[in-house]
């Protein structure tokens, strides 16, 4: 079964929201992944140290398919730092995984759908292009 992680921003840590309807719509949302036959968690960080370990958790909990970025973190301008701290370890903790970006709660399964179609096609072209180079040397240096 194909799978999926969604890192969004603790709607806990978002002042003047209501917290609880923006956690009841992320939780719909992660049961619609199961509707497409995609495994899925949730990782929500905050902006600040524990931000780190709470992604690394998620991101060698599994080997997942496709990590979804949700939008709350990326179009932040303030949060830039926040983004730029989760493309790193996502590479380091996730290499394997394809990256997708919502554009708000509601549509993270299409965002992982699309990654999740584009996948396979590249896949095959990286293997033909691979077959086709040379080996260069024995790798010692």
């Amino acid at each position: 079964m194909p799978s999926a992680l969604v890192v969004g921003y603790d709607p806990e840590a978002i002042p003047g929201v209501d917290a609880g309807a923006l956690r009841k719509g992320l939780d719909e949302e992660l049961d619609r992944f199961g509707e497409h036959g995609i495994d899925a968690a949730m990782a929500l960080v905050v902006f600040e140290d524990s931000a780190e370990a709470v992604l690394v958790a998620a991101l060698t909990e599994r080997p997942w398919d496709v990590v979804v970025v949700g939008g709350g973190i990326r179009k932040a301008e303030q949060l830039l730092p926040l983004f730029e701290e989760i493309m790193n370890l996502i590479r380091l903790h996730a290499p394997q995984a394809a990256i997708a970006f919502n554009t708000n709660g509601s549509d993270s399964v299409e965002a992982a759908l699309r990654r999740m179609r584009a996948r396979p096609a590249r896949t095959q072209q990286s293997g033909r292009e691979a077959a086709r180079k040379p080996a260069t040397g024995s790798g010692r240096g």
